[in-house]
């Protein structure tokens, strides 16, 4: 409050600050019970750990790479699974062992350039049959496959 005495003359505008004041000590009253609250109620988070087992019995690529391999003109070219030979009767059923427990079911073929196309196009059928989802071609650079050839 202000008073004004009489034979003062005008006086100038009066700021009033207790509304100021109010809100002020709300804000510091909020910010009080928000970090009490956040400090109270903070939980632990526990981490799943890494199975402790040898890295050579759990180790499964992740990556299969199905290859075409050309051997001679009088024979079906031979097929690789990760540099694994596996028979053409047999692809099929290895490719279901190899698939029953993942979630990602994707493949690659990779076959020679001396290959048909049509022993590829069988690969992709085997596999989609032995439940791959997704099949991916692989190629080779023209640098790199020139200078494999030298």
């Amino acid at each position: 409050m202000s008073f004004s005495m009489a034979g003062g003359g005008p006086s100038g505008p009066q700021i009033n600050v207790t509304p100021l004041i109010d809100v002020l000590l709300t804000l510091i009253i909020v910010f009080m019970v928000v970090v009490s609250m956040d400090q109270e109620y903070q939980e632990k988070v526990q981490m799943p750990q890494p199975d402790k087992k040898p890295a050579a019995e759990g180790k499964q690529l992740r990556t299969i790479v199905i290859q075409v391999v050309w051997t001679t003109k009088d024979q079906p070219p031979m097929v690789k699974i990760n540099q694994e030979d596996v028979r053409w009767e047999d692809l099929e059923m290895r490719l279901a062992q190899i698939y029953l427990k993942r979630a990602e079911k994707v493949a690659f073929v990779r076959g020679d350039a001396d290959v048909d196309f049509q022993y590829v196009a069988d690969v992709i059928d085997l596999a989609h049959h032995a439940g791959v989802q997704r099949v991916g071609l692989l190629t080779q650079d023209r640098q790199v496959a020139g200078e494999e050839s030298r």
